[in-house]
């Protein structure tokens, strides 16, 4: 069990891990996943984490559909500062206990700041990683957002 499913289970929130045998070879993790699940890639998210501007150890997550890319204007405008830009991958494993391709927006280390993206709300159950390659959640988008105190903003394009 996964800091991230560990997380809603303590909330007393509902999530369905759904695992698939990840290629190590695919770094495509979030449509990778949607393939291997059979899912429409629209309700699969990824989540991202990005510093923001000026002060090099203020990170936030984002989290955004895998069909697209996060637009980092729009993030910097839901966090309220001017720029942000993406976190070095290794510094991103470092503070949310996770793996690249397997960080969840649940059951991080500590709580960041988290924005999801507003087409999370077009579907009733939506997917994000479970904490580990090979390992998905399907999770409400409201429950989400409950659990990481998250705001909403369009940030995905």
């Amino acid at each position: 069990m996964t800091p991230a499913i560990k997380a809603a289970q303590a909330a007393g929130i509902q999530v369905t891990p759904h695992a698939y045998r990840h290629d190590p070879g695919n770094t495509s993790y979030g449509l990778e996943a949607a393939a291997a699940l059979g899912l429409d890639p629209a309700r699969v998210f990824k989540t991202l984490l990005v510093t923001l501007a000026g002060d090099g150890r203020r990170l936030a997550v984002a989290v955004v559909p895998v069909t697209g890319q996060l637009d980092l204007k729009a993030m910097a405008a839901a966090c309220a500062v001017k720029k942000v830009e993406m976190t070095d991958p290794m510094q991103a494993e470092r503070v949310t206990g996770y793996l690249v391709g397997g960080i969840s927006p649940l059951g991080q280390k500590r709580r960041l700041p988290t924005v999801i993206d507003i087409s999370a709300a077009n579907f009733a159950t939506i997917f994000v990683s479970g904490g580990r390659r090979g390992l998905d959640i399907e999770i409400a988008p409201d429950d989400l957002i409950a659990l990481c105190q998250a705001s909403t903003s369009a940030i995905g394009k």
